[in-house]
Parts: C-alpha cells; structure tokens; sequence
C-alpha cells in the first residue's frame, strides 16, 4: 500500500479528483491532524449482484426490525464510525475528515445510509458517489446486523440507480463474508475509469422514501419492486 502526505490544504474538490483517480485519504488517528493519500496494491469491492445475504440476515431485512433512513443525519453516522468500540479502540477518522465530508455531503457527494431502532440511531455507513461508483468510507453498529442491513439497502439502491463499482478500500474478514472480493490495483482502475464515465443515481428510489427490506431485497436480486 502506497501513502504520499498531504502537503496542501485539501478541499472537497481536491478529494472528488483523488478518488477518480483511485485515492482516499486517512488519518493516523483521531487526534492526528495529519492526512496521507492510500493507493492500495489490492483494492476491496463489493460485485452489485454478489452480495452474500445469510438466511438469517435475509429474515431481518424483510422483517423491517430497522427503519431505514438515506441523509437523514451525517453528523450522527460519521460520529459512530468514529467512535471507539471493544473491538476497536482506535479510529483514523479525525477533524478534518469530518469536515471534509460533511462539504461534500452538504453538496450532494456524500451519502449516508441509517438504520434506526425505536427512534435511535443504531448503525449506518457513509460514502462518496462519483458517476456511477459508491466509494463506502465506513460503516458502524449497536446492534446486530444493524449495519449490514444498511449496506443490503445500499447495495439494492446502487443496483437501481445504475451503478457498476462499490468500493470498499479493503477486504476485512466481516466484509468478506458479504461477499467483498479482492481485485489488483490495474484492475481497479479499469474499473475506476468506467464508472466515473457513466452517469447513475441515487435517488432511484426517490428522497424521503422508506424502502421496504421486501424490495431491497427484491433489488438485490434483480426481481425489481416487490408486491
């Protein structure tokens, strides 16, 4: 994995031509300042029709147990990924990440996608939309499959709105039992180059819409709407 250091003031504009061209930034830590460009020799993506929904998950989408909300509050979902955990005491995730992303999702570039419980907040993901790729920058929960169920209804929603690239940095053990895969470096850009050419949206199901888990999962299958 390839790192350069910032050495300018990045601005959202800045950071929409790093992912076009294949890069993200992190931070070292919360309480670094600091932000390093990552260009990783192996890439981590989700293929849009290879989602690995379990039995059991599959029963929780459908049963709606989660609200699921689009944009409704950034600032509540980047706060959990940055949170610290039991299994993770440490977050890249600093001040200047906030801020950047949070322009981006004033602009329209950011998306989050939340899962709420008897008016909580209780897990999400948030990440950058460019042509017709989704880069997921990070996803959290507090409850099971509170996270995973935001990520089944983000990947329907991309499937709708016409996207061909979800990316997600790196492959853990987690997201690859969802069905991430691993692809190279050159082959990730190919993929890169083809999806910010074609355009896609968001908003195929329209904003302020709650979408049911019987047609997000009816979306991850291709079966379109559900009865």
């Amino acid at each position: 994995m390839s790192r350069a250091r910032d050495q300018f003031e990045i601005t959202p504009d800045i950071l929409l031509r790093a992912y076009s061209i294949g890069l993200f930034p992190m931070a070292e830590s919360a309480e670094d300042s600091n932000l390093f460009w990552v260009d990783p020799e192996l890439r981590g993506v989700f293929p849009l029709d290879g989602i690995t929904i379990s039995k059991s998950l599959r029963k929780t989408i459908r049963s709606d147990l989660f609200e699921v909300r689009v944009d409704h509050d950034f600032d509540a979902v980047i706060a959990g990924c940055a949170a610290a955990y039991p299994d993770r005491d440490k977050t890249w995730i600093n001040d200047r990440i906030r801020r950047l992303y949070r322009q981006l999702f004033d602009a329209g570039r950011v998306h989050t996608v939340e899962t709420w419980l008897d008016g909580e907040l209780v897990g999400g993901l948030y990440g950058v939309h460019l042509g017709a790729a989704f880069f997921g920058e990070s996803m959290f929960h507090r409850k099971t499959d509170a996270s995973k169920v935001a990520l089944a209804h983000l990947a329907a929603r991309l499937r709708k709105g016409g996207f061909v690239l979800l990316d997600v940095q790196f492959v853990t053990p987690h997201l690859a039992s969802l069905g991430a895969v691993e692809i190279s470096k050159s082959e990730y850009r190919r993929r890169l180059a083809d999806a910010i050419a074609q355009p896609a949206s968001f908003w195929a199901w329209p904003k302020g819409k709650l979408v049911s888990g019987a047609e997000a999962l009816a979306g991850l299958s291709g079966r379109g709407e559900a009865a």
